[in-house]
């Protein structure tokens, strides 16, 4: 239901901007979230954000990327800049409500040195 896209080859240094919008409207969003999966590791948290706009960020991107979200329109954002090769993976968005957590497909970013 959530379609990320944005991924995609870039050199170190470069940026990239993924989005995740729902295709059905979600009601009573109040968390959002993106998470990355690189080869042969588990998945883990890179950025997520609150209902009420409060940020956290795993310390491998602090600085360095910035997520937003919009949830009238179901829609979370990641602004990655200074990308770096240890960044490649595959990101999944997700995007919560007090019951449910939906997720995205992933999309890849491949950063090349």
């Amino acid at each position: 239901q959530l379609q990320a896209s944005g991924g995609g080859l870039v050199q170190a240094g470069g940026s990239l901007r993924l989005s995740c919008v729902a295709s059905e409207s979600i009601f009573s969003i109040n968390f959002m979230g993106w998470y990355r999966q690189a080869p042969g590791k588990q998945r883990e948290l890179v950025a997520t954000i609150t209902l009420g706009g409060n940020t956290n960020y795993a310390d491998s991107v602090k600085g360095r990327f910035a997520i937003s979200g919009d949830v009238a329109k179901n829609a979370v954002y990641l602004r990655m800049n200074g990308l770096k090769p240890e960044d490649t993976a595959v990101y999944y968005c997700s995007q919560r409500t007090t019951y449910e957590a939906y997720w995205g497909q992933g999309t890849l970013v491949t950063v090349s040195s």
